[in-house]
């Protein structure tokens, strides 16, 4: 493991996505409970995408457009639901203190399949991984071990997201107009990451 690759890692996961959203989003309506839980959650939904590199299966994404439009277009509507309910306060960061809190399992699911249907993240792990893998030892321990440590990575900085942001859920149940206001801007980044998508090319 290289500093190059500690630095690459960090700087990738920190840039605010879906599941970094999501987190921060689950930190201001549930608190610290419901934000761990759901970068846990993130941090699962990448074992798929690792998955498919380890098999070669990302790169038949890579080359098969059929299959890898599908799967692009079902996260772009996936993301499409995410802006729409949120902006209309049934979505992540509606917060009503009466609600029954969500059991882990849904919180979970939900995370992982934020994270699932982003096919950028499968052709993220089938093209960087690759130029850290030394050609001098076998590849896949050393790709298992990076994706090992890309994962913790990933939960550490998610919960960091999600705790920082349930440290001020109080202030901002309190002012509900500013929640408000967070709250469209969270649906706009959701909108904002699908459209990104759907105008990205291969």
């Amino acid at each position: 493991m290289s500093l190059a690759f500690l630095v690459t890692s960090l700087v990738i996961i920190a840039t605010p996505g879906t599941g970094a959203i999501l987190t921060i989003a689950a930190g201001i309506k549930g608190g610290k409970r419901l934000s761990v839980v759901t970068a846990f959650g993130c941090t699962l939904g990448i074992v798929p995408h690792l998955v498919a590199a380890v098999t070669g299966t990302a790169a038949l994404l890579a080359m098969g457009g059929i299959a890898f439009e599908v799967l692009r277009w079902v996260g772009i509507a996936y993301l499409l639901y995410m802006a729409w309910s949120t902006w209309r306060s049934t979505g992540a960061l509606a917060i009503d203190e009466s609600a029954p809190r969500r059991s882990a399992l849904r919180t979970i699911g939900s995370a992982i399949l934020a994270n699932l249907l982003n096919p950028k993240l499968t052709l993220f792990f089938f093209a960087f991984l690759p130029q850290f893998i030394r050609a001098d030892s076998p590849s896949l321990p050393q790709m298992l071990a990076l994706s090992g440590i890309f994962m913790g990575l990933t939960f550490v900085v998610f919960a960091a997201y999600g705790l920082a942001a349930s440290f001020f859920r109080r202030h901002l149940i309190e002012r509900p107009a500013v929640t408000r206001r967070i709250q469209k801007g969270f649906a706009l980044g959701y909108l904002g990451i699908g459209v990104g998508l759907a105008t990205a090319h291969r």
